[in-house]
């Protein structure tokens, strides 16, 4: 089954293009991307067969792909969960990794963002662009207010590199506190000083950030996928306005 919502929103013409998965074949396209990524590069334990990165959220999902038009493959791909179709389902994704009850509560449409990624060879390029622009016209097509979802992180020795980035999105992007979560599985190391380690962000969670995106407190620790999740919110009235204009305008959504 493949989940529906109004979705027109393919873009091509160029050399990558995004558009919305419409057949099981389609969807499973972006389930080897998936395993490509999370399996063979980070070593994450899968379900879903030798080969395919695949969960019982993914016929409830729609699904953005990017392709290269030059081969027709797909490069990259992100899976979105609208609220209507989580109330199907009985729950969010994330709600497996933190008590969501702060952003379930929220006056307005919810749009869960998840298990994003881009093949390695197209991640110095404009590929994770042109995802969000496919975001971007999914969205303003649906009418959504907020988008949320798991950005993950290196855990390193002990958690600690994950913990030094956290040092950094206390400073740049924190949520209020009524807008915060709780982990189920906190980090092994929670706090490291200031002042002993710091971190920079990784690119997709540095993606979230320039949007206007905040963290909703600490993360949850994801031994299956070996990194650590932080939930971030974004809400799109206050979505940044350079942002705004590139996503949005430039692309004619």
């Amino acid at each position: 089954m493949v989940a529906s919502a109004s979705a027109s929103l393919a873009k091509r013409g160029e050399r990558l293009y995004v558009e919305i998965a419409t057949s099981e074949s389609e969807v499973r396209e972006a389930q080897a991307l998936r395993y490509q990524v999370f399996g063979e590069e980070m070593g994450a334990q899968l379900t879903g067969g030798p080969g395919y990165d695949r969960d019982a959220f993914d016929d409830h999902c729609q699904h953005l792909l990017v392709r290269d038009s030059r081969t027709g493959r797909v490069v990259g791909c992100t899976r979105l969960l609208t609220d209507q179709n989580a109330a199907r389902v009985g729950r969010f994704y994330s709600e497996s990794e933190f008590a969501l009850e702060s952003i379930t509560r929220l006056d307005g449409r919810l749009l869960e963002v998840g298990r994003t990624c881009i093949a390695s060879e197209f991640r110095q390029g404009s590929a994770l662009a042109v995802l969000w622009s496919g975001l971007a016209g999914f969205v303003r097509i649906n009418g959504f207010d907020y988008l949320f979802g798991c950005a993950s992180v290196p855990l390193g020795e002990r958690d600690i590199q994950a913990a030094a980035i956290m040092n950094r999105l206390r400073r740049q992007a924190m949520a209020p506190e009524d807008r915060r979560v709780t982990p189920h599985t906190p980090l092994l190391t929670t706090q490291v000083a200031d002042d002993v380690l710091d971190a920079p962000l990784p690119p997709l969670l540095r993606a979230y950030v320039r949007l206007g995106a905040k963290a909703c407190g600490e993360p949850c620790r994801d031994p299956e996928f070996g990194v650590a999740d932080v939930l971030m919110l974004l809400d799109l009235k206050t979505l940044s306005p350079a942002y705004s204009r590139h996503f949005f305008d430039r692309h004619g959504f």
